[in-house]
């Protein structure tokens, strides 16, 4: 079954609205790995809008399930500007001191709302392909943010990615429109060439639990879908524990 991975970015974010530590991103880690997620996801930015460094360090300490943690390897430290907020580490330096299961690179700004692209590996190749090689020598699983470009999956497998993680927002966007299909068959050749050159496969970003089923089944050799967002709006609506269940009928 395709493995189901809960972003807490949300949670964080709802908890960064008032000084204090309630909601926590650990109880709510603990309830989604209980209620049946595979894994947890969050994504630390230097502004720590959300998810912050001390929130990743105090998951990689608990979690008995795979940790998956994702942003920009090219963010740096930054000094934090809220009084009991430690200082933003820079993303890499995070991961060095919590050596996920796996990173999930996304070529993300603190300009942009939320993830909306993936790498152009034509122009970041080069870049990327040292930090991918640090990655796998301490043991993290490397994935990168992708477009469902075949030319772009290509280079992902050349500058040594071990998974891509396509960026769902367009098919989410025509999905139920006449478009749908069109948007869809870009996935679905996507995924075929991921499977042609051995890169595992994973998708984020929008999908729900009225464009997951469709897109699981129509895409090939899915490992992992990472969701937030919706998730979040579904838990408040139908509890968070028949939420997990229902996001996970869609996966089987």
């Amino acid at each position: 079954m395709t493995a189901l991975s809960i972003n807490l970015n949300k949670i964080a974010l709802i908890r960064n609205s008032r000084d204090t530590e309630y909601p926590s991103v650990a109880v709510h880690a603990a309830r989604c790995i209980a209620a049946g997620a595979n894994g947890i996801t969050v994504h630390p930015r230097p502004d720590q809008r959300h998810i912050r460094a001390d929130d990743c360090y105090e998951l990689a300490s608990m979690l008995n399930v795979e940790f998956n943690i994702e942003g920009n390897p090219f963010a740096p430290a930054t000094k934090s500007d809220r009084i009991g907020v430690s200082d933003y580490p820079g993303f890499m330096e995070i991961v060095r001191l919590t050596k996920p299961a796996q990173c999930t690179l996304v070529p993300d700004t603190d300009s942009q709302l939320t993830s909306d692209h993936g790498f152009d590996l034509r122009k970041d190749g080069d870049r990327i392909a040292p930090i991918i090689a640090e990655l796998q020598g301490l043991g993290v699983r490397v994935s990168l943010f992708m477009d469902p470009d075949p030319l772009q999956i290509r280079l992902a497998k050349s500058v040594g990615a071990d998974r891509i993680e396509l960026y769902t927002g367009p098919y989410a966007e025509k999905f139920g429109t006449p478009g749908q299909d069109t948007a869809l068959s870009q996935f679905i050749s996507a995924s075929e060439t991921a499977a042609e050159l051995g890169l595992g496969l994973n998708a984020g970003h929008d999908l729900n639990l009225h464009n997951l089923f469709l897109f699981k089944n129509s895409v090939r050799n899915l490992l992992e879908v990472s969701i937030g967002h919706a998730f979040t709006v579904d838990a408040i609506e139908m509890g968070l524990d028949k939420c997990i269940k229902a996001y996970l009928s869609c996966l089987r």
